[in-house]
């Protein structure tokens, strides 16, 4: 029996997840504002672009130290707590970011704001998995994601005429301040709406089983796919957090355009962060998570070549679909592949070991673009994503194309 349009898609529009869209809206508005604004800030406080790494390593590093404990807390308190304070928590945060005078203070806030929102991924995540069948976890946790890919674009845009108008800091505190009031709000309504706790185990709605458990971790494929993901990860968000300077210094492309360019992978992340929970429900986590890996070493390379703003903003366009159709894979295989008693510590542990990697090898690129400029760089991490791509390919090319309904060993 054929099933309409609205019909299959009534389910994801009902229920807790569009809250956690809304939550992650308002999860990601504070990081949001630093990519594009980075370049104005720099130019404020006069940084080199081993210091404006810094700034943006601080970030990763503390957010990623945070997801240990915060996902260890979401399988124990479930999610509400967390929402609560890594929505207000860090809208707050961005508050005072917004009245701060240097470049020490930015730091220590950043950091702060960073400790706040560590725990909403793996609890969020944790959450949508249990409420969603399994064969439909990677399209919703793609729809979840539209929530912060659309923050970043709608950020994007509301940033470039602020800032513009009055400086880099008048963002953070005129976007923080409906944020802080939104965290609230969505705690009070998650409350009202949850009917199963968050960190067990649903039973069966209707005909369809809630949750298929696993019983262990298949090893030999979660940590080459670990590697795989977070690594590309690392390698891509390490020199994508100097595109907009990029964008500054090599092309010579206007400020206010810049802000608008660092928009474009997050709009078109939009729509592929659900199209890529798709196929990873239809042909599985793996294939959709290697392709996108092989794919993002020649758009680095790509990005060296730019000459121009419009040539930089079809790689962008590019480059967003790959990282959002990675992201929802990735997440649906770890909730799928994870008993429901560990999901969230495991998923604390992705997003760590990400943020943290990223974060660290941040300020590298940035010393590295301070000696040889952004070619060289732009080429080594290239050559460099290519291989671990082919690399941890080969690991999984007994389990690339099975589908996600293959059981665990």
């Amino acid at each position: 029996m054929k099933t309409s349009w609205r019909s299959s898609v009534r389910p994801f529009l009902i229920g807790l997840l569009p809250l956690f869209m809304l939550s992650h809206f308002g999860h990601h508005v504070v990081g949001a504002m630093l990519n594009p604004l980075m370049p104005m800030i720099r130019t404020d406080l006069g940084l080199s672009y081993t210091e404006a790494g810094i700034v943006m390593s601080v970030f990763s590093i503390t957010g990623g130290i945070a997801q240990l404990p915060a996902g260890w807390l979401a399988d124990r308190f479930g999610a509400r707590l967390m929402i609560l304070l890594s929505v207000t928590g860090v809208a707050i945060g961005g508050l005072l970011i917004g009245l701060s005078s240097t470049y020490a203070m930015l730091v220590i806030l950043l950091g702060i704001v960073a400790l706040f929102g560590g725990g909403y991924h793996p609890a969020a995540s944790t959450a949508i998995s249990n409420m969603t069948p399994p064969e439909k976890r990677g399209r919703s946790l793609g729809l979840h994601l539209i929530g912060g890919t659309s923050s970043f674009w709608v950020v994007t845009l509301l940033v470039a005429p602020m800032a513009a108008a009055w400086g880099w800091r008048m963002p953070f505190i005129i976007l923080s301040i409906p944020i802080i009031v939104l965290g609230v709000v969505l705690f009070y309504l998650i409350g009202r709406r949850s009917r199963v706790p968050v960190g067990s185990t649903p039973q069966t709605t209707g005909k369809t089983s809630i949750v298929l458990d696993v019983v262990k971790i298949r090893w030999r494929v979660f940590v080459p796919f670990l590697v795989l993901t977070v690594g590309t990860g690392m390698i891509v968000q390490s020199v994508g957090a100097y595109y907009s300077m990029y964008a500054a210094d090599h092309l010579k492309v206007a400020p206010a355009i810049v802000v608008l360019l660092m928009g474009i992978g997050p709009f078109v992340g939009m729509f592929a962060a659900p199209l890529g929970g798709y196929l990873a429900d239809r042909v599985g986590a793996i294939p959709v998570v290697i392709g996108s890996a092989l794919i993002a070493g020649p758009l680095l390379y790509a990005v060296s070549l730019a000459s121009n703003a419009w040539i930089f903003a079809v790689i962008l366009v590019l480059i967003g679909i790959t990282n959002m159709a990675r992201a929802p894979s990735s997440e649906a295989y770890f909730v799928t592949h994870i008993p429901a008693r560990r999901r969230a510590t495991i998923l604390g542990i992705y997003f760590f070991a990400g943020m943290e990697l990223a974060g660290v090898m941040t300020p590298l690129a940035g010393k590295l673009i301070d000696s040889y400029d952004f070619a060289p760089v732009l080429i080594g991490a290239a050559i460099s994503q290519l291989v671990l791509a082919v690399v941890c390919a080969l690991f999984l090319r007994k389990t690339a194309f099975m589908t996600h309904t293959a059981k665990a060993a």
